[in-house]
């Protein structure tokens, strides 16, 4: 691995760690729905739920960020393949996850796999989610698709980025 790759992983990474202390929760439950409700109920107990819904996501993005660092880690000799990847429309499946098409070229003159971390952000750029996904047996001069699905249900404006691309 590369300083230069090894270097994006643990900026990533403290990216996602930030964001998870900064970011309200975001799946299918309205954190402001949610926080009203609770204020209107019993006012002295609004910091508490608040509360509860910032903790629980933010373990879903450090469990999130444990499994991109778990996932990444375990490529040998990779190097950074970022501008050879490129994300489709992300879009919504039946459970409510949001699920984006991972293509990745391969320009190296024999097959090669890529694994590709996605942040899913909201339109202000607060990160929501974090998957890795592989493209397999990537053929020398050819692309290939792979298709990233959020951990948990997502709604709103979400949009994808990649983070970390690396071919193998």
């Amino acid at each position: 691995m590369s300083g230069r790759w090894t270097h994006g992983l643990a900026a990533a990474l403290l990216t996602a760690a930030v964001a998870a202390v900064a970011v309200g929760c975001s799946d299918d439950n309205n954190p402001s729905g949610t926080a009203s409700s609770a204020a209107s109920a019993a006012p002295s107990q609004m910091p508490s739920a608040a509360s509860s819904l910032a903790s629980q996501a933010s373990e879903a993005l450090a469990s999130a960020s444990a499994e991109v660092g778990r996932r990444l880690s375990e490529v040998k000799n990779g190097v950074d393949a970022k501008d050879d990847v490129k994300l489709g429309k992300v879009t919504t499946d039946s459970d409510g996850h949001a699920v984006v098409t991972v293509t990745a070229r391969n320009t190296a003159d024999s097959t090669k796999s890529f694994a590709v971390q996605i942040s899913y952000q909201d339109k202000s750029g607060n990160l929501l989610d974090m998957v890795v996904t592989t493209v397999k047996n990537v053929a020398a001069g050819k692309s290939a698709n792979a298709t990233a699905r959020s951990n948990r249900k997502l709604s709103g404006d979400v949009r994808a980025k990649v983070g970390i691309a690396v071919r193998y």
